[in-house]
């Protein structure tokens, strides 16, 4: 079975190649095609080649990508850095790089065998290093072995440039596709499974099958997909793993979904919708003769099914498509037919993974296995419960353990919500504060953004909250850049954030529900309680005009952070409280800030999408003193700005982003 690589990637393609004969010709127009499909390229922008030695910051930039394009032109071996990094590039080929040559008006045996320029290039390179012997035999050896390498080869007359750079980027979105999607830190139980699927999948027949996994929450549908699609994915010419299909169209719409899965399948990074109608269609049209890998996640209404999968005619002979859901509706009603249900895990596998989160090991004191197998019978074998309490209980002792499950035992064993919450109660003031404010607000956010936010609140102390958070599985951090949380767990959170409010509805430390929101903001009735207002409206709610009091941010005194993401205000603010530290609204609705608004305390401004022109007031930068990010984008041209080029802590990118709009 496929499992994930442990190189973690921050290029998809490392360019090699001769500046002087290609940069501005060939391989400049190989790296625009690349980065127009969306492919994150590195090209060496010459700074780094600032002397006859290949630099740590080169050798990085090659370890850290998934595949290196290496473009041997005439006067390629002429460059002893040129070969330095070429050995380089090979070195790191045994470590899982993907090297891709093209012999770009070269003969390959000219660079297999050094003749030609080839050879005259290393003949001067013998007499400069003849004191070093083993270099030039290193570069000799990766001459001869990048030639045997499945390549290009470029010759005048025979195609147009476009039409061969095409095809190396052709490649190079297949290659991509095809990387394996993470799976589990511990995969318990699951080979067994994927293997059962496998066999329902029943790919390499040609007819096209859709099969659905079901099951309640927590048990490892996704998990268990993502291990069926690394195994069978280069059985297909093109992939598409849609995850949380569920959440993403109530938040974004199905023309979004719809999007993502052409550009994904078609390797397009450009695709402008204009509804599901026309997506629905587009899908039709460009998938029905291509052998598609298509796995939809977390499916809850048959119109999802309807608009990304609609009929097994829409495409090729032998796709698949994979339907992970809770509700077998849905399936039903598409006349999906072949189903797999999964399972909770049996007591051997249970132990196992709870052993494995709560140890880190396999190997277990006997004086726990007691308490390990109450917490087994408890949990029934649901493995995020198991996960939750192993990590809960880690380097616990175990009196600890006996008094933690003496807490479980008391909880009904059908309300599994009441059974994760027993984490969040064994969490520190500050980091229960920190876990629904991610819960409630912040799901989803890039972990950078999610620090400037806590920062906001917390100080310095947010790196160690967030880390207790992951510690004991409530949060994960996907690729160290996205916080995401298992449904149920966010349920637990959403839950917990609303019992403490319910006296006092719209009132809390922090509004989220835009129902409390908009009556808040309509009868102005906000309190000095509140830290943290964050409305992001549904599909359809965001399209209604809101009518408000202006005046409603009055009330709250301490209103630290202002997030609004979607809506139509009738009207921009009166006033903003001092308190204030980030202002993130997309299409603001006025040109300018209060002019009452003193913004000493703002880290963040973010105003895109909006008539936005002017501060609305004039004044030195010390207001601005804390001021670390600006974003006007799609703004109007701004026009009576305080000078904040003084300012230390402002980012250079969005100071610029703002410099080029004509204020400088």
């Amino acid at each position: 079975m496929a499992t994930p690589s442990s190189r973690r990637f921050t290029y998809d393609v490392f360019l090699s190649f001769r500046g002087e004969d290609t940069r501005y010709d060939f391989t400049g127009n190989l790296y625009k095609a690349l980065c127009d499909r969306g492919i994150h390229t590195f090209i060496d922008d010459e700074e780094l080649q600032s002397g006859e030695e290949i630099t740590a910051a080169l050798v990085k930039a090659i370890e850290e990508s998934r595949i290196a394009i290496v473009v041997l032109s005439h006067n390629y071996a002429s460059s002893s850095f040129c070969l330095d990094e070429l050995a380089t590039i090979l070195h790191c080929q045994r470590k899982g790089l993907l090297v891709i040559p093209v012999f770009y008006k070269v003969d390959p045996s000219y660079v297999r065998h050094q003749k030609g320029s080839y050879e005259e290039a290393l003949a001067k390179h013998q007499k400069r290093f003849k004191a070093q012997k083993e270099k030039l035999h290193k570069w000799k050896m990766a001459l001869r072995q990048v030639a045997d390498f499945s390549g290009y080869h470029f010759k005048d007359g025979d195609e147009y440039q476009y039409e061969f750079i095409g095809r190396i980027v052709e490649r190079v979105c297949r290659e991509i596709n095809r990387a394996p999607l993470y799976v589990a830190n511990y995969p318990v139980g699951l080979l067994s499974q994927v293997l059962k699927v496998k066999k329902l999948l029943d790919v390499g027949s040609d007819d096209v099958r859709m099969i659905g996994i079901h099951g309640m929450g927590g048990l490892g549908k996704t998990t268990l997909s993502v291990a069926v699609y690394n195994l069978i994915a280069n059985d297909f010419d093109c992939l598409c793993f849609l995850q949380n299909v569920r959440e993403e169209s109530n938040k974004h719409g199905l023309k979004h979904l719809q999007t993502i899965l052409l550009s994904k399948t078609l390797g397009e990074k450009h695709i402008n919708l204009a509804s599901e109608h026309e997506g629905i269609s587009m899908i039709q049209q460009r998938l029905q003769r291509k052998k598609v890998l298509l796995i939809l996640d977390d499916v809850d209404r048959c119109e999802q099914l309807q608009a990304l999968a609609g009929s097994p005619d829409w495409f090729g002979p032998g796709s698949r498509v994979i339907i992970t859901t809770r509700d077998t509706q849905p399936l039903a009603s598409h006349q999906v037919k072949g189903t797999y249900e999964v399972k909770t895990l049996n007591a051997k596998d249970a132990l196992q993974l709870l052993t494995w989160k709560a140890f880190k090991t396999e190997q277990v004191d006997p004086s726990y296995m007691e308490v390990l197998n109450d917490v087994v019978t408890y949990a029934s074998g649901l493995p995020l419960a198991l996960e939750v309490i192993g990590s809960n209980l880690f380097a616990k002792s175990v009196e600890e353990w006996k008094s933690a499950i003496n807490q479980y035992k008391r909880i009904p064993n059908n309300q599994i919500l009441k059974i994760l919450k027993v984490s969040f109660d064994a969490l520190e003031e500050e980091e229960k504060c920190v876990f629904l404010d991610i819960a409630c607000c912040f799901k989803g956010y890039k972990m950078t953004k999610v620090e400037v936010m806590l920062r906001a609140l917390y100080d310095d102390c947010m790196k160690h909250h967030i880390g207790a958070l992951v510690q004991k599985s409530l949060i994960k951090i996907y690729y160290s850049t996205t916080i995401v949380m298992h449904d149920l767990i966010w349920d637990m959170g959403k839950q917990i954030d609303q019992r403490e409010s319910s006296k006092k509805p719209g009132k809390g430390r922090r509004l989220w529900l835009p129902k409390d929101i908009i009556q808040v903001l309509r009868d102005n009735t906000g309190t000095r309680e509140t830290e943290i207002l964050c409305l992001d409206l549904s599909i359809s709610e965001k399209e209604e005009t809101l009518e408000w009091n202006a005046n409603a941010f009055k009330r709250m005194k301490n209103l630290k952070i202002l997030i609004i993401r979607n809506g139509k205000f009738s009207k921009g603010p009166n006033y903003f409280p001092e308190s204030l530290r980030i202002l993130e609204w997309h299409g603001y609705p006025s040109n300018c800030l209060p002019s009452n608004f003193h913004p000493n305390k703002l880290v963040t401004c973010k105003l895109p999408n909006s008539p936005f022109t002017s501060f609305g007031f004039n004044g030195s930068s010390k207001k601005f003193e804390n001021l670390t990010n600006l974003n006007f984008d799609n703004c109007q041209l701004l026009t009576r700005m305080p000078d904040l080029s003084d300012l230390p802590n402002l980012e250079k990118l969005y100071f610029e982003q703002y410099a080029r709009s004509g204020n400088g």
